[in-house]
């Protein structure tokens, strides 16, 4: 038992990043079932599809399961009664202040996780009264954080800052980065791009496939005026890397960024058009397997 494995009641230190269109009930259930902790993402889901993704959930898995909240979307109010309604025991919040939610959750008697990016957020996550933080370094896929502190460097300097557990994540998908961030003093860790490219992830096939076949270096971090993301490097990449020639204003970006274009790219397959999300560690990923194989591959 260590500090994470008995704050959920889980067998390994090991959690499921709660990726948008990537991390349906089928994900959550299968980490959950390996004896890891699945997160359902919140992010891409409306809140009637998000209650059907945990009763399902429920319906797949008799451990502990978790719910991924970013909370920049505008219906996260009903999002979080949903949560509550549902009897949802884990949340993970990021991408906001976690004062604004972690007291009605925890007076609901949910354990709450919050992600960071620095240790100065660390500590405000710490005083907000969250059960443990995820100190996410820059390698991650996905929405990333602005001070560019890779996992390698954050885990240290935040482990020094705070009493609370610490979960590592951010270019970590094999067992020897498991061990590497806890090493550096992380109880866990949480890893995204490895179950992204998973048999059960919800992501399109050829997103996955295309991940899979991904090298050093074919990923970057764009879109800092909006919100900073990982993406591989396709034509939508390079339409934005072109429009930054031209010193566009921060409505020029979202403009081009549109309504959609995640959903586009991972869910449905879009790879040219699509905004194709995944962390460095990628080009690590050679396979798409089962959960059950991949934790069991971790352990080992």
């Amino acid at each position: 038992m260590n500090k994470i494995t008995s704050l959920f009641n889980i067998q390994y230190p090991i959690i499921q990043g709660g990726m948008i269109w990537n991390s349906g009930y089928k994900l959550a259930a299968a980490v959950s079932n390996a004896g890891g902790l699945g997160l359902i993402g919140a992010g891409s889901m409306y809140p009637d599809v998000l209650r059907s993704h945990i009763r399902k959930c429920k319906a797949a898995t008799t451990k502990p399961f978790g719910v991924n909240v970013p909370m920049l979307y505008p219906n996260v109010e009903e999002i979080m009664d949903i949560l509550v309604e549902e009897g949802v025991k884990i949340v993970f919040t990021s991408a906001g202040n976690p004062k604004t939610w972690t007291a009605f959750l925890k007076e609901h008697g949910i354990t709450v996780v919050h992600v960071v990016s620095s240790s100065k957020f660390a500590l405000k996550a710490q005083e907000a009264g969250v059960d443990a933080v995820v100190a996410e370094g820059f390698e991650a896929g996905g929405h990333n954080g602005r001070e560019e502190t890779t996992t390698f460097t954050l885990i240290p300097l935040v482990k020094e800052k705070i009493a609370i557990p610490l979960i590592a994540a951010g270019g970590i998908g094999t067992g020897r980065g498991m061990l590497a961030a806890m090493v550096l003093g992380a109880d866990g860790v949480q890893m995204g791009s490895r179950f992204a490219a998973s048999v059960e992830s919800s992501a399109h096939t050829d997103f996955k496939n295309l991940v899979v076949g991904l090298e050093e270096g074919q990923t970057h971090v764009t879109l800092k005026e909006l919100a900073p993301v990982r993406l591989i490097k396709n034509k939508f990449y390079n339409d934005v890397q072109e429009l930054y020639t031209k010193a566009p204003s921060k409505e020029d970006l979202t403009a081009l960024l549109g309504r959609a274009r995640a959903k586009r790219g991972m869910f449905e397959g879009d790879l040219v058009e699509g905004e194709l999300e995944i962390g460095q560690v990628a080009g690590l990923i050679k396979s798409i397997l089962p959960v059950k194989e991949i934790i069991a591959e971790i352990i080992a």
